[in-house]
């Protein structure tokens, strides 16, 4: 099977929503060898993807009638979510981990992997971003604890930069559910200068906003379907309210 840096689902579907998964898939391109001499053990922690974001992104986008995009390529190769200037773009240690691969990685594979991967998948994005008034939602995950660091007691968290219209009224929303601890600009601030909410929404003024869902509670497919079934209609409810 051809290898392909990315996915889209419903390309053709009319909603406003294009949903994000930019970090959904932990491979590793045969290009690179199909490892980066990583254990198989850490390839299948939050280090080298969005443990159950994928799925949560491709059941929003079909409860919104929207399209998604899915890279296909761990965030160790090379972070979708990151501006091509930012220090981060290509990590050498994370969480505690040595990524084998990237330890002694050139300009040159760093611009390799950029043209391999990273800018075919923001290509993409951008071209599902020409749809009339788009709204960006982009889908992660987050690891319940980092090592060393104490436990975070957010079910999901909602981040955002300046443009918070999307997501204040959406935190509203999810704090009336009554049984959410609610994340603000939690576990991690908002977007970061240059990276895919930046790139594709803010530069251009599109409502957009990012969750994060703890990892834990979005594991397995059952787990997945019950957070993309629970905040679809809160999604649609608070776009339509904002009137955007």
């Amino acid at each position: 099977m051809t290898y392909h840096p990315f996915q889209i689902i419903g390309a053709d579907r009319p909603g406003r929503w294009v949903v994000t998964c930019d970090h959904a898939a932990n491979t590793i391109p045969p290009d690179l060898g199909g490892t980066l001499g990583l254990a198989d053990t850490d390839m299948t922690r939050h280090i080298a993807y969005d443990v159950g974001a994928a799925g949560v992104t491709k059941a929003l986008a079909q409860h919104l009638d929207s399209p998604a995009i899915l890279s296909n390529f761990s965030r160790l190769v090379i972070d979708p979510n990151r501006g091509e200037d930012d220090p981060t773009l290509l990590m050498k240690l994370y969480d505690g981990t040595i990524i084998p691969a990237n330890r002694h990685a050139t300009i040159a594979d760093v611009e390799a992997r950029l043209n391999a991967y990273h800018r075919p998948y923001h290509a993409a994005l951008a071209g599902l971003m020409e749809r009339p008034d788009p709204v960006l939602l982009a889908v992660h995950s987050f690891t319940p604890r980092l090592n060393g660091r104490a436990p975070r007691p957010w079910e999901i968290g909602i981040l955002y930069a300046h443009d918070a219209r999307l997501a204040r009224p959406l935190m509203d929303a999810l704090r009336r559910e009554g049984d959410l601890t609610v994340g603000d600009n939690e576990p991690y601030a908002g977007p970061l200068p240059g990276d895919a909410v930046d790139r594709h929404a803010l530069a251009h003024g599109h409502p957009n906003v990012l969750i994060e869902l703890r990892n834990d509670l979005i594991s397995d497919a059952k787990g997945q379907q019950h957070w993309a079934d629970r905040l679809a209609p809160i999604l649609q409810s608070v776009l339509a309210d904002a009137g955007l």
